[in-house]
């Protein structure tokens, strides 16, 4: 008989201002998600960005979701803390052979004539893939590390939008996992950290699907298991525009000063699909109630928190 291995799933915010709904979103979907199973519940801090991340705005997460009663079981250390760990694994990619260092310019990347994808971001040519070391030893500035794809296809059944597959030298090419200042990037950096935390199921905002199939190769690489992954949908605001932290729309400030916990909980019970009403109602009443098979997948317009005011 196959063992069942208990579901862990992580909030992993960026502490750079206070929760808007969206964020709040993201955090109730994941709880919910592992809470309804038995599981455990990570938070992270994802501070790699040390210029725009605070530990005032940190404080400010953890008293919000302690307001709103999405209990975490453990807090894993954060990532502007863990650069040691992460060197460790450059090193794995090094030893293999699999990286080399990018001299390309914002500019010299954005200006090639390379296929770009419809959201505007390009598929990197393999420009330095191939420099001499003379080449290299030529150059001026500090380069970026990029670590080299295989053309072939990942895929994946997200919880939420399906059946996803990309490949990565196609769809991507040789992509950065180490900034030129020498600040890991997102895709090594989550992947390290969900992989040690022995995370099962991530959940986040579908902008970041195709971040998955990079993580997936460098889970293989690092020798982490595949976790599941359920790419959610965006919260807009009424009027379209999707809800931001820089615009301080529906913060954590502004709702606890006019709304109960239970009453934003069940609002977004209700937009995701999980409930048939938005009566309110905690969390740990939600867990019984939810299945990803409920959740929509296109983009959730929020007005019925304004009815509430």
């Amino acid at each position: 008989m196959e063992k069942q291995h208990t579901p862990v799933g992580r909030f992993a915010p960026t502490p750079s201002g206070r929760m808007h709904l969206g964020n709040v979103f993201a955090a109730l979907l994941s709880y919910l998600s592992v809470k309804s199973r038995g599981g455990s519940w990570i938070l992270r801090m994802e501070d790699l960005d040390t210029l725009r991340t605070k530990e005032e705005y940190a404080a400010l997460l953890r008293e919000d979701l302690r307001w709103l009663g999405l209990r975490w079981d453990e807090e894993t250390e954060a990532q502007s803390r863990r650069s040691a760990v992460y060197d460790r694994y450059f090193e794995l990619l090094r030893e293999k052979d699999l990286i080399y260092p990018c001299y390309c310019t914002r500019s010299q990347l954005h200006n090639v004539n390379a296929p770009h994808l419809s959201d505007g971001t390009y598929v990197y040519p393999g420009t330095c893939r191939s420099l001499t070391m003379e080449q290299r030893l030529a150059q001026s500035r500090k380069p970026s590390w990029r670590v080299m794809v295989p053309d072939r296809e990942f895929s994946f059944p997200d919880l939420v939008q399906g059946p996803y597959r990309e490949n990565l030298a196609a769809d991507c090419g040789d992509f950065v996992v180490r900034r030129a200042d020498g600040v890991y990037v997102y895709q090594l950096a989550v992947t390290v950290d969900d992989g040690e935390a022995g995370v099962t199921e991530v959940c986040r905002g579908w902008d970041l699907l195709s971040s998955a199939p990079r993580q997936m190769y460098l889970q293989e690489l690092f020798g982490f298991s595949h976790p599941a992954y359920a790419h959610i949908p965006m919260l807009m605001a009424p009027e379209g525009r999707r809800l931001s932290k820089r615009d301080q729309d529906l913060d954590m400030g502004a709702l606890r000063q006019r709304l109960r916990p239970e009453q934003i909980l069940g609002v977004l019970a209700q937009a995701a699909g999980i409930m048939p009403s938005a009566d309110p109602i905690s969390a740990d009443e939600l867990a019984a109630h939810f299945r990803w098979d409920q959740v929509q997948g296109r983009e959730i317009v929020v007005n019925a928190l304004a009815e509430l005011y």
